[in-house]
């Protein structure tokens, strides 16, 4: 059995048109010469000022595979899920536009099937065992071959922790200057307060959890303190006698009827022209 029916073999990635080996992009593979040893370049039309080779990639970084390949004429709509091939060409160099490459590319991890190798030919006559045919452009045939294909397992990257007896890696990490009595202080009743603070923080214990009131303890002045025994009676009953207002008895204390504008608006101005008839007489 040979290693393409095992699905040993890398599936094709990516299809795409070049000029020559300078343009030809990284990790793709120029088909220059065809299974019956022509030269695969695509100069067979009067109009081409530069040819152009088919190239292909199996490069798996990308996550997605070649599903199927197939060639449309200029006349024909692109299919659903499908795409034109990339062009990476000199300046001077064009592709003929009157059949077309495209290929349907799909997530690797959501098909076990894929396009295995691509191969031309000069000769129609000729026909690939074990390859599917995929039309003919400008001359020459496009084969393709399909089967199972296995993604390579990411390799996980080693990484080197030293850990040694005197120094562990889960120690907290320590000012280099010691603190100053100030802040010894501050830390102790920080501490103190832990148990209760505990639920208001969030779950890591990062920077942004911090406020500049964290630690400080929340408590009554002693003069408005109830229980304080050196509180005048006086006050005490000053703030047992106040009352909180509601909206509705604002409103009723502090209401306005703008009666008296009303009143004004209300009155009619006397007349010019009575007043100058009554000087006259």
């Amino acid at each position: 059995m040979s290693l393409m029916e095992r699905g040993a073999v890398r599936p094709v990635t990516a299809v795409a048109w070049t000029s020559n080996t300078s343009t030809c992009p990284k990790d793709f593979t120029l088909i220059s010469i065809t299974e019956d040893g022509a030269t695969a370049n695509f100069t067979r039309s009067f109009a081409m000022r530069s040819g152009y080779y088919l190239c292909y990639s199996k490069d798996l970084t990308g996550g997605s595979v070649v599903s199927d390949i197939q060639v449309i004429s200029d006349k024909d709509s692109i299919p659903h899920g499908y795409c034109y091939i990339a062009e990476h060409l000199e300046p001077k160099a064009t592709v003929s536009k009157k059949k077309r490459v495209c290929v349907s590319i799909v997530p690797v991890g959501s098909v076990d099937t894929a396009v295995l190798d691509v191969k031309l030919t000069a000769k129609s006559k000729m026909m690939l065992q074990h390859y599917t045919y995929v039309g003919d452009i400008n001359g020459y045939v496009l084969w393709c071959r399909k089967g199972l294909f296995t993604s390579p397992v990411p390799i996980v990257k080693p990484r080197s922790v030293s850990l040694s007896v005197e120094h562990p890696a889960c120690l907290p990490l320590r000012p280099i200057n010691p603190p100053s009595r100030t802040q010894h202080k501050v830390s102790q009743r920080r501490s103190s307060l832990h148990s209760k603070d505990n639920l208001d923080k969030p779950a890591d214990s990062s920077i942004q959890g911090i406020t500049a009131l964290d630690g400080v303890p929340f408590s009554l002045h002693p003069k408005y303190d109830t229980k304080t025994n050196g509180m005048s009676p006086q006050l005490n009953s000053q703030i047992n006698n106040i009352r909180i207002k509601s909206l509705q008895d604002i409103e009723n204390e502090y209401s306005y009827t703008f009666a008296v504008e009303e009143s004004a608006a209300k009155r009619t101005r006397p007349s010019i022209a009575k007043d100058d008839a009554s000087a006259t007489q």
